[in-house]
């Protein structure tokens, strides 16, 4: 796992080196991470935004990917699709992300976010990614 993360803070310092999200876990097929709770996360009305939401299922579905095939900076998003549930608590977010399928060009999953302690789902995404050919990707 220290490995992966070394790999995203390369290719996405942005996004990892700000301290935003958290791999909390990576098995088979899945990953779960935590967007850290930071007002900047925040809307008008003090839950979390949705934009945040959909980053950390984007992530998250992107960490599973990775934890299946390794190095591959040039998968992308295709398509996300997201349902906003409930309205989320103002603390950290947990996004569990699970593969369905994982082709030779495609991925498909599905994340679920809950809040930090709470058992109840917040909101729920499911997306593709295109995987390029092996041997297509730069160094």
């Amino acid at each position: 796992m220290d490995e992966l993360r070394a790999y995203l803070v390369e290719i996405f310092p942005e996004l990892w080196k700000r301290g935003d999200f958290r791999i909390e876990d990576l098995a088979p097929m899945a990953a779960t991470l935590r967007l850290v709770h930071h007002p900047r996360h925040l809307r008008y009305g003090g839950t979390i935004a949705g934009p945040a939401m959909f980053a950390l299922c984007d992530v998250a579905l992107y960490v599973a990917i990775l934890g299946e095939l390794g190095r591959v900076a040039h998968a992308v998003t295709t398509n996300v699709s997201i349902n906003f549930l409930r309205k989320p608590a103002p603390a950290d977010l947990i996004g569990k992300a699970k593969l369905i399928k994982l082709g030779k060009r495609l991925a498909v999953g599905e994340v679920a976010l809950y809040s930090a302690g709470e058992s109840d789902m917040v909101a729920h995404a499911t997306g593709t990614y295109s995987i390029p050919a092996r041997g297509d990707e730069p160094n």
